[in-house]
């Protein structure tokens, strides 16, 4: 999901690009003053509940503030995301905001701040004064809305920055050549989110056969844990050392061993578009264990492709593997590689439903043609692509 916080002072040109935005990239708008009025309007409780403190005199609390947000929010279940006008104006605004978008499995990309100088802020909001004869446009009013600014809203700036997701726009110069950078900035930020897939299948699927063709067509870390492992052994490193009695039966390597490879490897990557995982996770510990890493880059899973092949065409293709320059250890006995099978055959179902729930799995015939497979999966990972840059 795209959500943005667009962010700056009284008189920046905040209503105006975020009806704008939230159009172009089919958000839903958020703007607290806007949805106050509705439900008001709308006579609902919460509506009810805020008009009564108003007519009082008095500031409806945060915690009505976000009840309002998070209905709206849910009533547009089909947006590619959220825009924020206006939200979060306080430091605790902030951290609400963090709160609420990580209970709906979700967090800010970025805050866009439009930057204008407060003469040209006082300039603007007197014109407008004048235009359409508003109240609070008095110099007066203006000039403690901009210091109430400074004091309470600055600081966001300051929480954002610690996330590296403050943006500042300069909001000078005409609606469309300010609409312009803001795009051109969202378009940046879109263009730096990970593609992140796990290939999914019992062994002898074809997994790393079209897990690398994916990678190398799409320009994608390939992050394969068995193969990882096997040089560990071959070098006899620590890792190696803890993994090879594992790996000689057929049996998942703890998962520290694990952890530790794949950290190391993600570590190494600079610039990535994203990644390919094979072989991981094969446990659903690993599933939640995986999750924890990509969360570390300020990412998750994208999609996973299952690839489903009969226990049968499996069998074949890991004996056929073994008498090829390509065969593993454990390809060379018929034991190992039946107890292989039935390792995955017990633990996969869990796999599966985890990330059915999260609906991120498509599956595949395994079994059929690899260069049509093929077709079919980049067909996947080609719309994959274009979901994240929305």
């Amino acid at each position: 999901m795209l959500n943005i916080a667009l962010f700056g002072p009284p008189g920046a040109g905040k209503g105006t690009q975020a009806k704008r935005l939230a159009e172009k990239y089919n958000l839903t708008y958020i703007s607290t003053g806007d949805i106050l009025r509705r439900e008001i309007a709308e006579g609902t409780s919460l509506g009810l509940e805020a008009k009564s403190i108003i007519e009082q005199g008095g500031l409806v609390s945060d915690e009505i503030i976000v009840q309002i947000i998070e209905r709206s929010i849910r009533m547009n279940p089909d947006s590619n995301g959220i825009l924020f006008d206006g939200f979060p104006r306080t430091y605790a605004q902030a951290y609400i905001l963090d709160g609420l978008l990580l209970k709906m499995n979700t967090k800010l990309s970025c805050l866009l701040s439009l930057e204008v100088p407060r003469d040209e802020l006082v300039k603007r909001m007197m014109l407008r004064a004048e235009k359409e004869a508003r109240a609070d446009d008095k110099i007066e009013i203006i000039e403690n809305r901009l210091r109430e600014y400074d004091i309470k809203t600055v600081p966001v700036i300051d929480f954002y920055k610690n996330q590296n997701k403050f943006y500042p726009i300069n909001g000078i110069g005409t609606v469309d050549v300010v609409y312009e950078r803001l795009t051109n900035t969202i378009e940046e930020i879109l263009a730096q989110t990970l593609l992140n897939v796990v290939f999914f299948g019992r062994p002898g699927a074809g997994k790393g056969t079209q897990a690398k063709r994916i990678a190398e067509k799409f320009g994608l870390e390939y992050i394969s844990t068995g193969e990882m492992i096997r040089q560990e052994v071959a070098a006899q490193t620590e890792l190696g050392k803890i993994a090879q009695p594992y790996l000689e039966k057929g049996d998942i390597v703890p998962d520290d061993v694990a952890i530790r490879l794949i950290e190391r490897k993600l570590a190494e990557t600079k610039n990535a578009k994203g990644f390919i995982f094979k072989g991981f996770p094969s446990t659903l510990v690993q599933a939640y264990i995986l999750g924890g890493l990509l969360k570390k880059l300020d990412s998750s899973v994208s999609v996973v492709i299952e690839l489903k092949t009969s226990t049968l065409q499996a069998m074949k293709r890991l004996t056929a593997r073994s008498k090829t320059d390509k065969a593993r250890t454990y390809d060379l006995n018929p034991e190992t590689i039946i107890h292989r099978l039935e390792v995955f055959q017990d633990r996969s179902e869990k796999i599966r439903d985890f990330y059915i729930q999260q609906n991120k799995l498509i599956s595949f015939n395994g079994d059929q043609d690899a260069e049509t497979l093929n077709k079919q999966i980049e067909s996947v990972i080609e719309k994959a692509f274009k979901e994240i840059r929305k």
